[in-house]
């Protein structure tokens, strides 16, 4: 039995006392997830788990059966059928993790899913790569389940502080900034303002991107320089406004 396996049935394993901290745990909001790997098993197994803790779990197969899924959703009258978060396996067949996140990345109605990688690869570049592509989150296989628990949690919070930052912004009492039209970020400054939007200190968004601390200060400052803006609040602001961060 893989080990990715192994962990999720010993923690799946009767144990009255962890059951009863659990259910204490599963008031989600009814947040609805979309589980996307090629591995039945593993499907099976996080579905079971993450139900457990409270949440409304969607699966599928593989990348194209995803987007009909979210095509649905969007079709419906309910905003309840669209994803808070989708988990995707980073190598499947047809359509792999990169080309699924780059198609919900140019949708504006599934750009700003919060969306965790699941991968084997778990060498630097590999993370780098994941994120800058577009991924909130970049875990390795094999994994805890309640490691992805806590990062769902935490990526939902993050989105959270995200959408009431982008309502107080657009309010009609906020003036908005001013920075020139022709403005271009590369994919990693998009990834950096992004996480910096989120709240993240240059600490935790180098931790995230692998990274030093100094690299993430001088992408902040080189955004700073080229918009003529003076701090990260109005890089945030201009980044909601202008729609930079549905690009990523």
């Amino acid at each position: 039995m893989p080990l990715a396996y192994r962990s999720f049935v010993r923690l799946h394993s009767p144990n009255p006392v962890a059951q009863k901290i659990a259910m204490k745990e599963t008031n989600k909001d009814n947040k609805q997830l979309l589980l996307i790997d090629d591995d039945p098993n593993l499907i099976l197994l996080v579905k079971d788990y993450l139900e457990f803790r409270g949440y409304r779990v969607t699966t599928a197969e593989n990348g194209p059966e995803a987007l009909e899924i979210l095509e649905r959703g969007a079709n419906t009258a309910k905003a309840a059928e669209i994803p808070d978060m989708i988990i995707c396996d980073l190598i499947m067949p047809e359509m792999d993790g990169h080309a699924f996140l780059e198609k919900i990345r140019q949708d504006s109605r599934f750009s700003c899913i919060p969306v965790i990688f699941l991968s084997p690869k778990g060498q630097s570049q590999d993370k780098i790569t994941g994120l800058i592509t577009g991924a909130d989150v970049y875990m390795v296989k094999p994994f805890e389940p309640e490691e992805l628990v806590a990062r769902v949690e935490s990526s939902l919070k993050q989105a959270g502080r995200l959408l009431k930052r982008s309502t107080r912004i657009h309010s009609p009492d906020v003036t908005p900034v001013q920075v020139p039209g022709n403005v271009e970020l590369t994919p990693t400054e998009l990834k950096v303002v992004q996480l910096v939007a989120q709240g993240l200190a240059n600490r935790e968004i180098a931790a995230k991107l692998n990274v030093s601390q100094r690299t993430i200060e001088s992408h902040v400052s080189n955004m700073l320089h080229k918009t003529g803006l003076h701090n990260r609040t109005e890089l945030t602001q201009w980044a909601i406004e202008s729609n930079k961060l549905l690009t990523i």
